[in-house]
C-alpha cells in the first residue's frame, strides 16, 4: 500500500516562501509522474504542478514563475518550492502519483499553507 505524506506547510506573510515535501512509500517511485494539488476552503481541488519520471515539469498558470516542483528519486520524495506567496495560495496542499491525468493513490492528510496579507 503506497502512502503519501506531505509536510512543510505553515503560516507565512504575503511575499514569503515555503518548501513543501511529499514522501512516498513503496518501490518504483522513480517510474511515476507526480503532482501537487491544492484545495482552498469551499473550492474544488486543483492541480498545481506536475513532474514526469524524466523530470519535465508543468505548472498551473496561477503559480507559474513562482512555484518550482522537483524530485529526489533516491529519497522517494518530491518538493514544491513556493516563492512570492499570495493570500490566494492559501489551501491544503496534497501530492499524488499520476498516470496521465489520473491519480493513482488515495489522498494523504495534506499540509496546510496559510498566507496572510
Amino acid at each position: 500500500q503506497v502512502q503519501l505524506v506531505e509536510s512543510g506547510g505553515g503560516l507565512v506573510q504575503a511575499g514569503g516562501s515555503l518548501r513543501l515535501s511529499c514522501a512516498v512509500s513503496g518501490s518504483a517511485f522513480s517510474i511515476y509522474a507526480m503532482g501537487w494539488y491544492r484545495q482552498a476552503p469551499g473550492k474544488q481541488r486543483e492541480l498545481v504542478a506536475t513532474i514526469t519520471n524524466g523530470a519535465s515539469t508543468n505548472y498551473a498558470a496561477s503559480v507559474k514563475g513562482r512555484f518550482t516542483i522537483s524530485r529526489d528519486n533516491a529519497k522517494n520524495t518530491i518538493y514544491l518550492q513556493m516563492n512570492s506567496l499570495k493570500p490566494e495560495d492559501t489551501a491544503v496542499y496534497y501530492c499524488n502519483r499520476l498516470s496521465g491525468r489520473s491519480i493513482l493513490n488515495s489522498w494523504g492528510q495534506g499540509t496546510q499553507v496559510t498566507v496572510s496579507s
